[in-house]
């Protein structure tokens, strides 16, 4: 007798009845299938302005740099076009110096056969309609001048005031680089 109350127990114990945990979790499973996956809108605008004022890198460029070109891949992957997304790159502070052409890059980082590894991912988001920007007010603490900065950069008054004027004009801030 005893050992037929075991095997009940035992065998009840091994159902989901017993164990509705498990049956829950299994339907979870199939409820997390069926999700459906969050999209961004494909026949709209959209407007981005990046903060980007560290020297840290991702992938040997500036991770900034790096993340907003991630962006532009996400949209695209949801059917968004480039054109279809007003961004603004503000590169000011320490990050400035990813925005100089060669030579001043070379001297900016001490070593007289640098090549600046930002320079193709600049001009390609200048391609794509993106708006890079250099800070003038972190030009002129470092003694650099115009033609120092690559070709098709924007120079600005200062970092911070030309944040504050996008977020007023709409653009989603994304800081943090």
């Amino acid at each position: 007798m005893r050992n037929l109350i075991r095997t009940l127990l035992l065998t009840l114990l091994a159902t989901p009845l017993a164990a509705p945990h498990l049956a829950h979790a299994d339907s979870a499973t199939v409820q997390a299938e069926a999700r459906p996956l969050v999209m961004v809108e494909q026949n709209t605008r959209y407007r981005v302005v990046y903060d980007i004022h560290n020297a840290d890198l991702s992938a040997g460029i500036s991770r900034g740099l790096y993340y907003a070109r991630g962006l532009f891949e996400a949209f695209r992957k949801q059917g968004v076009a480039a054109s279809q997304v007003g961004a603004h790159l503000v590169l000011h502070g320490d990050a400035a110096v990813f925005l100089l052409n060669d030579e001043t890059y070379q001297l900016a980082i001490n070593d007289p056969f640098a090549v600046n590894p930002n320079a193709k991912i600049v001009q390609d988001m200048l391609d794509l309609g993106i708006s890079v920007e250099i800070c003038h007010s972190a030009m002129k603490s470092k003694g650099w001048k115009p033609e120092n900065v690559l070709p098709g950069v924007t120079i600005v008054h200062d970092g911070y005031t030309r944040l504050i004027k996008l977020q007023k004009d709409g653009h989603a801030y994304i800081g943090g680089f």
